[in-house]
């Protein structure tokens, strides 16, 4: 099969569809900085799924996601889910709410800016999450870069998920996590992270690969996108009201010192519960648990 051009997949819709109005410009700079290639608009969740993995199938070695951390997320699932995953890299121009992935990669996220490095031969290889959970009672499997977990953080998605996102990352995920707090309930749960397990009551375990979460929280300030092992979060028992004066720590990076607060590296994560957890990744609502996470070592590359 021949190699083909670039593939650029635009979801209009990503950014409140502020990404549909900046498109045009978007397009004028790739042609100026000299890239050759097509392009497609998603139409809906899992559209972008389909577009890359046909994309990758069909001899395309460069795709480029435009949209936010869950359009990342669904074009990395279909170069992933591909034949030529390991011969397709992946582009980023930042242009949803939150740009968390490429806030942990170091990435502009300035459409503009992060233009002219797509040109760049520059490649970054980096481990790849895997999540299995339930949806319609069955067990499925979704890849994720960035990050992923379970409890109040899932919960914060599907707020968030219903919130007007024209402010910006920070203010609507802020919104949805001041709704979750009037309703949520720390939960019961079993974790088994490597071969040790516990139980307790927490309000949420987050697993990253990436360090940035909910538009920019430092939610993992030691993780790595190269050290083979997951960063688990785990937020005990605590009170609403120390989840609101903790904050800026998280948004720091110190919640570590927090005593309710542990973060470790792993290999692998089970987090079961005797009632109902939902399960996010990269920004996005998945299904619900238990949900077990692992990584795939440098599976995908990154053009930076």
């Amino acid at each position: 099969m021949a190699t083909r051009q670039t593939k650029v997949i635009v979801n209009p819709a990503a950014g409140a569809s502020s990404t549909y109005r900046k498109w045009r410009r978007i397009r004028r700079l790739l042609k100026h900085i000299g890239l050759s290639f097509d392009y497609e608009y998603t139409e809906g969740i899992g559209h972008a799924i389909e577009l890359a993995k046909a994309a990758a199938s069909d001899g395309y070695r460069y795709l480029i996601a435009v949209g936010g951390d869950g359009t990342v997320n669904e074009v990395a699932n279909g170069i992933l889910d591909s034949a030529n995953s390991a011969t397709t890299s992946l582009g980023i121009i930042s242009t949803g709410t939150g740009s968390d992935f490429a806030r942990s990669m170091g990435l502009s996220r300035h459409y503009a800016l992060a233009c002219p490095s797509l040109t760049s031969s520059h490649r970054e290889v980096i481990d790849i999450g895997i999540v299995e959970y339930s949806r319609n009672k069955q067990r499925v499997q979704r890849f994720f870069v960035n990050v992923a977990g379970v409890g109040f953080d899932a919960a914060t998605v599907a707020a968030t998920e219903r919130f007007p996102k024209y402010l910006g990352g920070t203010i609507p995920y802020l919104a949805g996590l001041l709704r979750t707090m009037l309703s949520y309930q720390n939960k019961p749960v079993t974790i088994q992270v490597d071969d040790r397990t516990d139980s307790s009551r927490v309000l949420s375990v987050v697993v990253a690969n990436g360090r940035y979460l909910g538009g920019g929280m430092h939610v993992a300030p030691d993780a790595s996108f190269h050290d083979n092992l997951l960063d688990v979060v785990t937020i005990g028992d605590v009170s609403k009201f120390d989840l609101i004066k903790s904050l800026p720590m998280i948004y720091k990076g110190t919640h570590g010192k927090h005593p309710k607060v542990s973060i470790e590296k792993a290999g692998k994560v089970t987090v079961a519960s005797s009632e109902q957890i939902l399960v996010h990744a990269d920004g996005e609502l998945l299904g619900k648990g238990p949900a077990s996470f692992w990584l795939m070592p440098a599976a995908l590359s990154i053009v930076k």
